[in-house]
């Protein structure tokens, strides 16, 4: 966390959060596991890539994830996706065969959602940082804290904004959010343990674009590089 650089929108959105107490104690945390020689992901200067590559005022959509990928070289800080060379995790097969249901979107044999981040998804894990093969080791330590304050920062934008929650944690994350103002898409987590219960079938890709196209805004080009 020391080496992150945070996109001018965010970073002073943020700046209270950043320097509080428990910040502090996150990057205390952080600064002890490093010493102990353990090997953390995403890399210091990617835990925030989500924010960098997707500016405050750029957001349309935001896709709450939980806890950073914990396998090596996986995570890169944007939730569901890993970089080129990267064998698919499952989550994100089945979210690619929803796409391909939804609208007929090709799936891609790389997991690299860098082109959604900049059409404006914010990719927004709940936890940004893990150790390596030790999933959910970073839960409890701060991240929570900060990332719900990211949402309340979302929720209090005057644009409306589509806010997309698969699975019962990121639905009680998103709880604050103001349906009234925002859209609000829910259905069950794209992992191979709950698709079948509610995210295969929910067409919440042309949903997404369908809100768009109606607010007059250019849909999401799902279709990612070969």
């Amino acid at each position: 966390m020391t080496n992150c650089n945070l996109e001018p929108g965010w970073k002073q959105a943020l700046e209270g959060e950043l320097n509080s107490a428990y910040m502090q104690d996150l990057k205390s945390f952080l600064l002890q596991q490093k010493q102990q020689k353990k090997v953390i992901y995403p890399k210091g200067e990617e835990c925030f890539s989500a924010f960098n590559h997707t500016p405050l005022d750029k957001v349309r959509v935001v896709i709450i994830g939980q806890d950073p990928y914990h396998g090596p070289d996986q995570a890169h800080g944007m939730c569901f996706s890993v970089k080129p060379g990267i064998k698919l995790p499952p989550s994100l097969r089945n979210i690619y065969k929803e796409l391909q249901d939804d609208l007929q979107v090709v799936p891609v044999k790389h997991g690299y959602l860098l082109p959604w981040a900049e059409q404006g998804i914010l990719l927004l894990n709940s936890v940004l940082t893990v150790e390596q093969s030790n999933p959910g080791s970073h839960r409890g330590k701060g991240w929570e804290r900060f990332t719900d304050k990211v949402i309340d920062v979302l929720n209090a934008q005057s644009r409306p904004i589509i806010f997309v929650l698969w699975g019962s944690y990121a639905q009680e994350k998103g709880k604050i959010i103001d349906a009234a103002r925002h859209q609000v898409l829910t259905a069950a987590h794209p992992s191979p343990f709950s698709a079948y219960r509610g995210f295969f079938g929910c067409k919440h890709f042309s949903q997404i674009n369908n809100i768009l196209t109606a607010r007059g805004e250019s849909p999401i080009d799902w279709q990612l590089p070969s």
